[in-house]
């Protein structure tokens, strides 16, 4: 018998040693097409994580000042994908950072800001193709070499801004990367969130030849459902209603997640009457085909910017013995809507309730809205006067004159007054998304405890010139009087001390993060507002019907903060939380991140602005980067929120992590690329293991 169990021992011994050498991948934006940011390694765990160092990072050498550096990277056979800030794709050794072949499409210029998060990958087992984009373009690369593949397309590339039904003038690009489905690589897009701005069509393509096979559009067409929801001209004129967040993917049922954004103009909407579907909905759709099997709509007749902001999360529920196949999807506003993924149905009770109506002239706000009454909100949902800071009785003096004049509340229209938008533009919940324990049925996700003022403006009317223009089409970000919203939306004050001429006119034809083209202005256009911005001369303009007209705009993106720039109301300013998604409960949440000049004055754990999202392992482990400030990488123990390792990066880690393995040999990468609130850029992934 000791020698039979030996024997048995022996072969155990031998297969975890034969599993443990498998390499294992991050194949697919988010982990999976499940988007649940899980692994089930568990190398590293929470016994040993205090042992993790560096085992290898790699510079991209293309940042510059205000860029980031979003990407989940992927790892497939050993190699891993990254997307650097000026949209370079690179393949390295991922086991130790070798450089294996590098794709410029802009030939290594800058071409503004992009936001990229990720690439895609398809494989037919011999075929292997890596989709990434840059602008309006999306490319199908070699990912044995990284050129493009000729027969896609248009040599190698598809212009985003065609198969629209609009004259393509407008920018579309693609900061999270499509989903691929058996041969369709479906995508969302990245649009204006003024007007004029392109319809948000889903669109799937063939992986081979880059011709469209289907679209579902988001602004329905005649005789599509919803379109009753619109004006009549909708379909031509309205805009956005986009995914610009990423899906996910039931690959056994062919079951598409489609998140939705707010339809432009964000806050304003008398040209859109009605509730606006398919704008910030969660659409299931026909994975072959496009077509639509259930929907929820989360806001009706946006006015807030409330886009769904993250791809949804496909997790397996217990209930009563049974398992549920569920999707889950985080929002802005800090609510969590729970489905059942075949049908719709709600798995917690969501209750629509009475909002107020708006004053401004033309504006029809609706009546309801939704509210899930579970899982329990994992942002503040309210401030008061004992909400504000107390960091110094001058801050919170001030914070109290400021919360006086404002409107407060859940979906208080814009108005002229002004109203504090809490949880603020940038959520509660963010692109990062979250993460979905199956063993504890925890969905981790960290939230942004922000606020932002919401004012409008009456705009003027008469003769178009360069600071008509201006006022029409870029004041809601950098302000009437050009001094912005840093470091977000930037001061134009010196702007002709910072760029050439030359540059601020590639800037505005192209556009910059969220900063859309203003190429439809024209030569003449574009000319007058940079002479207004340069000069303060005002020039007239010929319009010829280029110039959006509404009779209110947002005064700016405002952050309501205090005199030296800290958050106006008292802390937690960012949080990580754990929801019990069997109870809907709460079952932890600490604070995420903190100023280091603050904590080095003994104000410390006071959480701040945080963008990325988490990963959740076997081993017991969540990782988490995000802080914009402090340039943190954390490892949390999943059970109880305890913080049981911690790494400073070269910049802020604004990105989500992934983890893999390498001949039994796991490895958990994070890209560092800063450039937020002010922070400093950078360019690299860092990669860190246990030690040999």
């Amino acid at each position: 018998m000791i020698c039979r169990f030996l024997v048995v021992a022996g072969l155990i011994l031998v297969g975890a040693t034969a599993i443990a050498q498998q390499n294992v991948d991050w194949p697919v934006y988010g982990g999976s097409s499940a988007n649940t940011h899980y692994s089930a390694l568990k190398q590293i765990n929470r016994r040993n994580v205090k042992q993790l160092r560096v085992a290898w990072s790699f510079d991209t050498g293309d940042a510059f000042v205000g860029s980031e550096m979003q990407c989940n990277p992927l790892i497939v056979d050993g190699v891993m994908y990254i997307v650097s800030p000026k949209g370079d794709v690179l393949a390295l050794n991922a086991a130790n950072g070798t450089p294996i072949w590098r794709f410029s499409p802009l030939n290594g210029q800058r071409a503004g800001k992009l936001r990229l998060r990720g690439l895609s990958y398809w494989s037919d087992g011999k075929d292997k193709r890596i989709f990434s984009s840059v602008r309006q373009h999306l490319y199908a690369l070699d990912a044995n070499t990284g050129k493009p593949i000729e027969s896609f397309g248009d040599h190698g590339r598809i212009d985003m801004r065609e198969d629209l039904g609009r004259e393509k003038k407008d920018m579309v690009a693609l900061s999270s990367p499509g989903i691929v489905y058996r041969d369709l690589l479906i995508i969302g897009s990245s649009v204006s969130e003024a007007l004029p701005s392109p319809p948000g069509d889903i669109r799937a393509y063939d992986v081979r030849t880059g011709a469209l096979r289907w679209s579902f559009h988001t602004i329905p067409h005649p005789g599509e459902l919803g379109q009753d929801s619109w004006s009549p001209d909708s379909w031509q004129k309205s805009g956005a209603a986009n995914n610009w967040t990423g899906m996910a993917l039931d690959e056994q049922r062919g079951l598409l997640f489609v998140p939705t954004g707010s339809p432009a103009y964000d806050f304003y909407g008398a040209d859109r009457p009605g509730d606006n579907l398919f704008a910030d909905t969660l659409l299931a759709l026909d994975a072959n085909t496009g077509k639509r099997v259930w929907h929820f709509q989360t806001v009706k007749h946006d006015l807030w910017d409330r886009d769904l902001p993250a791809p949804p999360n496909l997790i397996t529920l217990r209930r009563k013995g049974k398992k549920i196949n569920a999707v889950a999807q985080i929002t802005k506003s800090g609510f969590v809507f729970v489905f059942d993924r075949t049908n719709g149905n709600p798995l917690f009770p969501i209750e629509y309730r009475d909002v107020p109506a708006s004053d401004l002239a033309g504006e029809s706000a609706a009546s309801t809205q939704p509210f899930p009454l579970l899982p329990e909100p994992f942002a503040r949902q309210q401030l008061t006067e004992n909400d504000l800071t107390q960091r110094t009785p001058e801050a919170h003096d001030a914070a109290l004159e400021t919360f006086k004049r404002l409107r407060h509340g859940a979906f208080v229209p814009p108005s002229l007054q002004g109203s504090l938008l809490f949880p603020g533009f940038d959520g509660g919940g963010e692109w990062g998304g979250a993460a979905f324990d199956p063993q504890t049925q925890f969905l981790f996700v960290n939230a942004n405890e922000m606020a932002n003022i919401l004012k409008m403006r009456a705009t003027t009317s008469g003769a178009v010139s360069g600071k008509t223009l201006y006022l029409q089409e870029c004041s809601g970000c950098h302000g009437a009087d050009g001094k912005g919203s840093p470091p977000e939306f930037p001061s134009l004050e010196h702007i002709s001390e910072q760029r050439s001429v030359a540059e601020i006119y590639s800037l505005l034809f192209t556009g910059s993060g969220r900063m859309p083209s203003f190429a439809r202005l024209g030569q003449e256009g574009v000319g007058a507002i940079i002479e207004y911005i340069s000069s303060g001369r005002d020039a007239g303009v010929s319009d010829n019907g280029r110039a959006t007209r509404l009779p209110y705009i947002n005064e700016g993106y405002a952050k309501f903060l205090d005199a030296d720039g800290y958050p106006a109301i008292a802390p937690p300013w960012g949080t990580l939380n754990a929801i019990d998604l069997s109870t809907g409960k709460i079952a932890w949440k600490i604070p995420l991140g903190e100023y280091p000049e603050l904590a080095a004055q003994g104000l410390k754990n006071t959480g701040s602005e945080n963008y990325g999202g988490p990963i959740v392992t076997a081993g017991g482990l969540l990782f988490i980067a995000a802080t914009s400030y402090d340039k943190k990488f954390r490892a949390f123990d999943k059970d109880t929120g305890e913080l049981l390792w911690e790494a400073e990066l070269p910049a802020a880690g604004n990105a989500t992590p992934a983890t893999y393995s390498i001949k039994g040999k796991q490895y958990v990468v994070i890209a560092a690329g800063g450039g937020k609130s002010a922070a400093p850029s950078g360019g690299s992934v860092v990669v860190f293991a246990l030690p040999d």
